[in-house]
C-alpha cells in the first residue's frame, strides 16, 4: 500500500519517506522493523516512539509516520483494508465475564457451522488456529492483522474481548462493531484509572463510539448500565437475571456440574453452574440472536458449551475433594465464585486460596480478606504475580482487611506452590477447595522472571500425595 493512503484521513504525518512509497509492512514497535516498513512514532504510556526513530531506520524503516494513539489505529485500519468491515464483530467490556462470554460466543457459532475467529485473555483464534496474547485487547496494529487473517481464513465472525485500557488507549478505535456487550462493573485496575468513574467512563467509551447501526446489549441488573449507553447511538438490547428486560434468564437448579435454567422461557441445561455464568450465556444467547441465529438452534447447542480453562474448573481429588480452579482476581469475582460454592455444598468445609497482583490497585487486597472471612471456614493467603512488589508488602495489605477474630483461620504461605499443596493435604474430607486468582495462566511473575507454574498440575501432584498417603 503506498504510504499516502495508509495516513489518509488519520490525522497522522510522514515525518520520513514520500507519500508514494510502497510499504510492505506496518509497525509502531522499532524491534519489529522489518524490510519495506513503515515505523509509526506514537507516544505510549510509558514509552515514546519518537525516541526510537534513528533505531527503526539503522534497522531498515522505509518510512516514519508521526501519529498519536488514535491516529495510529487508523493508520492500522486503512493498512489492512478495514478488516472488521467484512466481519461480524462483537466486543465485550465489563471487569467480569468478558473472557467466558466471548469463548461461549466463538464456540457456539462453530457448533452452528461457521468459521469464526476470538480475541481474549486466553488465547487469540483464527478459525482453528491458535496465536498467543500478551494483552486483553492487544495493540491496534495486531489486532488489525488478526482481523485481516480471519476474513482471508473465510471467518464470518470475530468475538473479541474490549478492557478498558484497550477502549482509552484507542486500541479499538476505527473498528466497526456490529455489536457490544456490557457485562457489569466492579472495583478494579484503579491502580491505572484512579477513581470509578474514570473507569467507567473508559468502558463508557466503547459505547459512545458505536454507530447506528450497532447493538448495544447491557445487562440492566448493573448500576452502570444507563450511564453506559447515555450517549450511544446503536440500538439498545436488555438482559436481566432479576428485572424486566427484553431478555430473561433465572437459575432454577444448579450442581458442581452445572446449571438448569429458564431461559427466554425455555428449561435448557448447561455445564456452567453459578448465577454469574446464567449472566453469560444469556448475553451470549442476545448477541446470537441479534447476529441472526435462530433461538432454536442456539438453545440446543447450549448443553455442549463448556466454560474455557480457568474458569470454575473442577478437579475432583481422593476423599471426596473437589477443587476449584477460577480466575477470581477482583472482590465481585471472588464473592460471587464463594457464594456459588457455598450454594452448592453448605455443609462441606470450604477453602479460599488467593494473593492480590503486586504494583496494582491495592484498595482490594483488604477487601477480598474481608470477603474470604465472611464466607470461608479456612483461609490460604499467598503469591499472585508479585511483579516488582515485595510480596511481604502485599500480604500485608490482604491482612489489614482480617478482623482479629478472622486471622484465626488464615494461613499465609508465601510460597504458592505449596500454599496449594497444603491447602489439599490439611483440608477435611469432602472439603471444597478454591484456588483464586491465576486460572488458565501458566506462569507466576516474580519481579522480572515468568517462573512456569501450572495449578492443575500441582494439585494432581497434591492428589497423588494423598493417595500414597492412603496407600501406606
Amino acid at each position: 500500500m503506498k504510504l499516502k493512503h495508509i495516513i489518509e484521513s488519520t490525522g497522522a504525518s510522514i515525518l520520513v519517506g514520500n507519500e508514494d512509497l510502497e510499504i510492505s509492512f506496518i509497525c509502531s514497535d522499532s524491534r519489529d522493523v522489518r524490510e519495506g516498513c513503515a515505523f509509526i512514532a506514537a507516544k505510549g504510556c510509558n514509552y515514546d516512539g519518537h525516541d526510537y526513530i534513528d533505531y527503526a531506520i539503522r534497522n531498515g524503516a522505509v518510512a516514519i509516520i508521526d501519529a498519536d494513539k488514535k491516529a495510529l489505529a487508523l493508520c492500522a485500519d486503512n493498512f489492512y483494508s478495514h478488516p472488521s468491515r467484512k466481519l461480524n464483530l462483537v466486543g465485550i467490556t465489563g471487569t467480569n465475564g468478558k473472557t467466558t462470554t466471548v469463548t461461549l460466543l466463538y464456540n457456539l457459532f462453530r457448533m452452528l457451522g461457521y468459521k469464526c475467529g476470538m480475541i481474549s485473555t486466553i488465547a487469540n483464534y483464527v478459525d482453528t488456529r491458535r496465536f498467543e496474547t500478551n494483552n486483553t485487547t492487544p495493540e491496534p496494529i495486531i489486532t488489525n492483522l488478526l482481523l485481516s487473517k480471519m476474513v482471508a481464513a473465510g471467518c464470518e465472525y470475530c468475538f473479541m474481548e474490549v478492557s478498558s485500557m484497550g477502549s482509552e488507549r484507542d486500541r479499538v478505535t476505527g473498528l466497526d462493531f456490529k455489536a457490544g456487550i456490557f457485562s457489569n462493573l466492579t472495583l478494579d485496575h484503579l491502580e491505572y484509572h484512579k477513581t470509578i468513574d474514570a473507569y467507567m467512563q473508559c468502558k463508557k467509551k466503547f459505547f459512545d463510539n458505536l454507530g447506528p447501526d450497532s447493538v448495544a446489549i447491557i445487562n440492566i441488573d448493573d448500576r452502570y448500565s444507563d450511564m453506559m449507553v447515555r450517549d450511544t447511538k446503536a440500538k439498545v438490547m436488555t438482559y436481566s437475571c432479576i428485572s424486566a428486560a427484553d431478555y430473561n434468564c433465572r437459575v432454577v437448579e444448579q450442581s458442581f456440574e452445572g446449571s438448569r435454567l429458564l431461559l427466554d422461557g425455555k428449561l435448557v441445561e448447561t455445564n456452567l453452574p453459578g448465577e454469574y455464568n446464567a449472566y453469560n450465556i444469556l448475553a451470549m444467547y442476545c448477541t446470537a440472536l441479534v447476529l441472526g441465529a435462530a433461538k432454536e438452534d442456539i438453545l440446543s447447542k447450549i448443553p455442549e458449551l463448556e466454560a474455557p480453562a480457568g474458569r470454575f474448573e473442577n478437579l475432583k481429588g481422593p476423599n471426596g475433594l473437589n477443587v476449584i480452579i477460577d480466575y477470581a482476581h477482583t472482590p465481585d469475582a471472588l464473592e460471587k465464585v464463594l457464594n456459588t460454592l457455598k450454594t452448592l455444598s453448605p455443609e462441606r468445609e470450604l477453602i479460599c486460596l488467593f494473593g492480590c497482583t503486586g504494583n496494582r490497585d491495592t484498595t482490594k487486597r483488604p477487601e477480598m480478606a474481608e470477603i474470604s472471612e465472611n464466607l470461608a471456614d479456612k483461609i490460604f493467603v499467598t503469591a499472585d504475580d508479585n511483579h516488582n512488589e515485595p510480596i511481604e508488602n502485599i500480604m500485608e495489605d490482604i491482612r489489614k482487611g482480617f478482623s482479629e477474630s478472622g486471622l484465626a483461620k488464615v494461613t499465609f504461605i508465601t510460597d504458592r506452590k505449596e500454599a496449594i499443596k497444603t491447602s489439599i493435604l490439611s483440608a477435611s474430607a469432602n472439603a471444597v477447595i478454591l484456588l483464586a486468582g491465576k486460572g488458565h495462566e501458566r506462569t507466576l511473575i516474580d519481579g522480572k522472571n515468568n517462573i512456569p507454574f501450572c495449578e492443575k498440575e500441582i494439585v494432581q501432584e497434591a492428589f497423588s500425595g494423598i493417595t500414597e498417603i492412603a496407600g501406606r
